[in-house]
């Protein structure tokens, strides 16, 4: 059995998150409805891994940033998640708070 990758790991805490079945995210993704979930689950497994437009896809049905399906890290995975929530002005702010604070 191959082992579970990143990007698979990722997507089923984001679509556990999200509250769906792999058939409900597969067809919001634009999948046929009888394909949906043994692609969703063969992305999961890691049997498959999907082109970058269907991630970004799968991504914003799951209401995350694309970059965080492929974080091997739970820091750099909630870092990611925070910081998609704030908005652009927010984001510079913190980028300064980040810069000023490596510095010292």
């Amino acid at each position: 059995m191959k082992e579970q990758t990143v990007f698979g790991r990722q997507l089923r805490k984001a679509r556990t998150r999200a509250g769906l079945s792999q058939k409900q995210l597969g067809i919001e993704a634009g999948m046929d409805e009888f394909s949906a979930s043994p692609r969703i689950n063969q992305y999961e497994r890691g049997t498959h891994t999907p082109d970058y437009r269907t991630a970004q896809r799968l991504a914003a049905c799951l209401r995350v940033p694309v970059e965080y399906l492929y974080t091997d890290s739970e820091t750099m995975a909630e870092l990611i998640l925070l910081i998609s929530e704030l908005d652009e002005q927010k984001r510079h702010r913190l980028i300064e708070q980040l810069r000023s604070t490596s510095q010292t």
